[in-house]
């Protein structure tokens, strides 16, 4: 009977230290399984209330404007595993060459957690790496990339604090590349989904975070974001797990030219991950409808020229504005334009000559300064003359 309890308690004490091990090394325990069914396809009829769902912080975002369209406990620090590597990425693009040709460290090849399996001494170029960083989630990438730009991790980490700073993120620190738990390592699903949305305008970034399947030498990757080829549009970005972290997916998603940012962290399983994503977007996608405000050829009311070879100067908006919004919101929109009464000539093309404003209970949502579209000389004394006989010629013609 002794024996018998001594055996069970070893037992225990395995199983402890074997789920020690994973949660604090692994990236995420089923990463490497990337074509699962985590949740059935959108429904037909999704409800148009405020979702439930099980993360500890969420936000979905517009693309191009940063609207907020649906957030909980966004502005938290929170730890964000591997969804890190959304900024060692912005890094590497920024600083670093596709074809640069990286030399494996010894600590790139024994990092532990989720990898692409690197060997010490291996070469490989940096786009392979990226693409071994987005997909598979190599934390062995993650410290080969960083060694290669920085000249060492610190360093390379110095250089993604300093991006955060520059991009104005406050609650965000990081003390690695890859995103392995680490203590002052954080992130809030806010400043991530503003991270996203930065990374997005690098094209080589939307296209790694899109791939689902790829291979480089020695090795095929395949992405680790369930949404991919499950949840309609979905083109991006990054998955994340750890102990401390939980599960965390930072998703892209475009339809019909209209791309929404999802951030999900805290989740305790991949498939509630992966539902609380597609909950959140449909909620987006189901309350709120992009909308043209402002087109960039669109043709505002000239503005009068004082002592000028034309009458009007024509103008146009400086920016295209689309933005979601909800129907009731569209209705109870307002525009408010600023534009001198008149302008004296000569003016030039494309100058500004006051701004748009589209407002919404009292909050500027979005606006645009207002450009001319063409030149307007000043009259010349030959100008006056020929205004002159046009005039005569009128009053003596016949009626």
């Amino acid at each position: 009977m002794v024996c018998t309890k001594s055996k069970a308690a070893i037992l225990l004490i395995c199983l402890v230290v074997i789920n020690i091990c994973l949660t604090g090394f692994a990236d995420d325990l089923y990463e490497g399984q990337p074509y699962i069914h985590a949740f059935a396809a959108t429904s037909k009829t999704v409800s148009a209330s405020i979702p439930v769902i099980n993360a500890q912080a969420a936000i979905v975002v517009d693309a191009k404007s940063g609207r907020v369209l649906y957030s909980k406990n966004a502005d938290q620090r929170k730890a964000i595993a591997s969804t890190t590597k959304i900024m060692t990425a912005i890094i590497a693009l920024e600083k670093g060459k596709l074809d640069d040709v990286v030399t494996v460290s010894k600590r790139a090849a024994s990092i532990k957690g989720s990898t692409i399996k690197l060997r010490e001494g291996e070469k490989l170029t940096l786009k392979e790496l990226l693409y071994g960083l987005m997909l598979n989630s190599g934390n062995d990438a993650a410290i080969a990339i960083a060694e290669h730009i920085g000249g060492d991790v610190d360093s390379f980490v110095e250089m993604m604090n300093k991006k955060a700073q520059d991009m104005g993120l406050v609650n965000t620190n990081f003390k690695t590349p890859h995103g392995l738990d680490s203590e002052d390592h954080y992130s809030t699903a806010n400043e991530l989904s503003q991270m996203a949305r930065y990374a997005l305008n690098i094209p080589e970034f939307a296209k790694i975070c899109s791939t689902v399947s790829t291979s480089i030498p020695g090795r095929s990757l395949y992405n680790t974001n369930e949404m991919l080829g499950f949840y309609p549009g979905a083109d991006g970005i990054k998955t994340g797990y750890t102990g401390q972290a939980g599960r965390c997916l930072v998703c892209s998603v475009t339809r019909n030219d209209w791309k929404l940012i999802s951030v999900v962290l805290g989740c305790p399983t991949r498939n509630i991950r992966a539902d609380s994503s597609r909950k959140i977007l449909d909620y987006a996608y189901t309350n709120y409808k992009q909308h043209t405000l402002l087109k960039l050829d669109e043709n505002l009311k000239g503005i009068p020229v004082i002592k000028g070879k034309s009458k009007l100067v024509s103008i146009c908006p400086v920016d295209e504005i689309k933005y979601p919004l909800k129907d009731d919101e569209v209705k109870a929109l307002t525009t408010e334009i600023m534009l001198p009464k008149t302008i004296d000539a000569p003016i030039g093309k494309e100058i500004e000559v006051g701004s748009i404003k589209f407002i919404l209970n009292g909050n500027v949502l979005a606006q645009s300064q207002i450009k001319t579209k063409n030149e307007v000389l000043h009259k010349g004394v030959l100008d006056y003359i020929r205004e002159i006989f046009q005039s005569w010629f009128v009053f003596m013609k016949p009626q």
